[in-house]
């Protein structure tokens, strides 16, 4: 995983090809290359690099104009964010959290032929590659000899990414993300007030201290600097004006190439609305026989879930070589609420990871003991130990008291920025807080400072790799609205609620998430986001995923229920869902400091309310 960012400066940009932007008030803010380059640091710090393209119009030759390019190392001048002159400059900046690999790396990465790439994200099939390799450096050839096809390239890649990639070759800079945009890559486009092109993976911190929070009832708010970037592939090819007097470019959106894609994206089901005879199982009268057919055929399905599901965490879960001989680190932990999500994950990393390994299992709580998920994760680990018994696993119980949280409040402003929402913010500042990992666990072991708390002690967590349940709501009508467009308007309602749901979960889940996740140096993956889970999810029958005439804990999530009941996790079958910020119980301390009281926040809808940045 890396913090990936260009600033281009001196060049003006055509965006009318862009339907989807528009030019309300704007929101104005001040950083420098060292905020950006400080902010990505957080996420990559094993290595910071930049590089900078300078791009400068060329005397005419024979009546034609061109333009040269000259690369140099940055930080040889005194260059700073906005500076203007008669040059169109790009300035690339790349951190590195390095996951694969056997020799450290540096980005972005520049090839013999002047290619610079800035990725962050992760090849998980579509391009060859080994357990040695760095996928980075892979995806760099594999671009090289492509030449004009990058958009090819790109479609092929299994797994989440977010890219810039400048090509020398047509003088084009490439960026975009992948379908479901499962890494975060913000983006502000040129406008009156700051002509400046810049993507980055986050927002610097400084930034916010410049922002403007708005209450949500006046609706009067000016336009973010930041937007999250639509899920896709882009370019701007720059050139040399008319009339010779500066430098344009011109962006362009692009297709994707793999008609995969292009099914998930759309997210059509063929089987939406059931027979009388295919809800008959549901009855308690009927032939035994054919109960007993349609009971198989369910179970059927639920065992070509746990298939897929169990592929998804294998892809990412496999250590490659640069965890060889590293026999104490704890490599992978899962955020862990003891729900049924997580507990899936957790149950099938068992089964995927070397038994010589640790599981963290990361426990957020608001209210010590007695948070709900406090109490499922604690009963969760029990169910756990007795389908793997062989396996240690360490609940990491991260207590937190959110009125002693004003520096890390105001951190997770700018990381979920341009969400500016309480629910956001406590959603936020549960994972960012889990992320870290910096909590208490039950017992000792070596390398842990030992402080006597309730039979606990001191004990943070190093792991790099933190699974995340993300999707699986979205994909089995796990969500209360769910329920609601059911009694509402039946299957087809359901139906249309779950694709909205999974055509914005890049804008308003996945980016927040990843931004406040990697802040701490870990990476998010996303296995029930994966390419074949969402493909087979896909192509079961709605009334398979889930069974709305039931009531929660039973009914929502069908599937996922009966894939948990196969992996022997019946006691969480039956939980109900439970949201982290109800779970952890940040919403309810959230409403106290923020409204006074549970029932002012409701009145308020404080979920929706916009909080004021500082």
């Amino acid at each position: 995983m890396c913090g990936i960012a260009v600033i281009v400066c001196g060049v003006r940009i055509e965006l009318s090809t862009l339907p989807f932007l528009s030019a309300p008030p704007f929101e104005r803010l001040q950083f420098s290359v060292e905020d950006v380059k400080s902010v990505l640091g957080q996420r990559g710090p094993d290595s910071v690099g930049e590089k900078k393209i300078l791009l400068q119009p060329n005397a005419p030759t024979c009546g034609q104009e061109s333009v040269t390019l000259s690369v140099y190392e940055a930080g040889q001048g005194t260059y700073e964010l906005g500076d203007t002159t008669s040059c169109g400059e790009l300035h690339f900046i790349g951190s590195t959290l390095q996951l694969r690999g056997t020799s450290p790396i540096r980005q972005p990465l520049v090839d013999s032929c002047g290619n610079i790439l800035a990725y962050n994200g992760e090849v998980f099939g579509g391009i060859d590659l080994n357990s040695y390799d760095n996928d980075t450096e892979v995806l760099l050839k594999s671009l090289e000899k492509a030449n004009a096809l990058v958009p090819d390239v790109l479609s092929k890649i299994k797994g989440p990414w977010g890219i810039i990639y400048w090509q020398e070759s047509s003088r084009t800079l490439w960026f975009g993300k992948d379908a479901f945009g499962r890494r975060s890559l913000l983006v502000h486009w040129p406008t009156v007030e700051d002509p400046r092109f810049l993507l980055s993976s986050v927002s610097p911190a400084s930034s916010v201290a410049h922002g403007s929070g708005v209450d949500a009832g006046n609706g009067n708010s000016s336009h973010r600097f930041w937007e999250e970037l639509p899920c896709g592939v882009y370019s701007i090819s720059f050139g040399i004006s008319d009339f010779g007097l500066c430098i344009h470019g011109e962006v362009t959106k692009h297709e994707w190439k793999n008609t995969l894609w292009k099914e998930l994206i759309e997210w059509e089901r063929n089987f939406v609305v059931p027979r009388p005879e295919d809800l008959s199982m549901s009855s308690l009268s009927g032939i035994q026989e054919e109960k007993d057919n349609a009971l198989s055929i369910s179970s059927g399905l639920a065992q070509t879930v746990l298939v897929v599901l169990k592929e998804s965490v294998r892809r990412r879960t496999s250590l490659h070589s640069i965890f060889q001989g590293e026999k104490e680190v704890v490599p992978v932990a899962v955020l862990f609420s003891g729900g049924l999500d997580s507990m899936i994950l957790a149950a099938l990393l068992d089964q995927c990871l070397d038994p010589k390994y640790e599981v963290d299992l990361l426990n957020v709580s608001f209210d010590g003991p007695n948070a709900p998920d406090r109490i499922s994760a604690k009963a969760g680990i029990k169910e756990l130990k007795k389908i793997a018994p062989l396996r240690r696993w360490r609940l990491v119980e991260i207590d937190a008291d959110l009125s002693k949280l004003t520096c890390e409040t105001k951190r997770v402003m700018s990381l979920i920025n341009p969400a500016d929402t309480y629910m956001d913010l406590n959603i936020g500042t549960a994972l960012w807080l889990a992320a870290r990992g910096d909590g208490w666990i039950h017992g000792e072991s070596e390398n842990q400072t030992v402080e006597e708390d309730n039979m606990r002690v001191k004990y943070k967590s190093c792991a790099r790799i933190l699974l995340i349940g993300a999707g699986a709501d979205e994909q089995c009508a796990g969500y209360g609205r769910h329920r609601t467009k059911y009694r509402n308007g039946s299957w087809a309602a359901l139906d249309q609620e779950m694709k909205l749901d999974m055509q914005r979960i890049w804008k308003r889940n996945l980016g927040r998430d990843d931004r406040c996740i990697a802040d701490n140096g870990k990476e998010a993956r996303f296995p029930f986001l994966d390419e074949d889970v969402i493909k087979t999810l896909l192509d079961i029958p709605l009334w398979e995923i889930a069974d709305l005439e039931q009531p929660s804990g039973n009914g929502d999530k069908k599937i996922l229920r009966q894939v948990a009941k196969l992996l022997g996790l019946h006691e969480v079958a039956k939980m109900p869902k439970r949201a982290i910020q109800f779970g952890s119980r940040i919403a309810r301390e959230s409403n106290r400091k923020n409204f006074g009281s549970n029932r002012a926040a409701n009145q308020a809808s404080a979920g929706s309310v916009r909080f004021h940045a500082p």
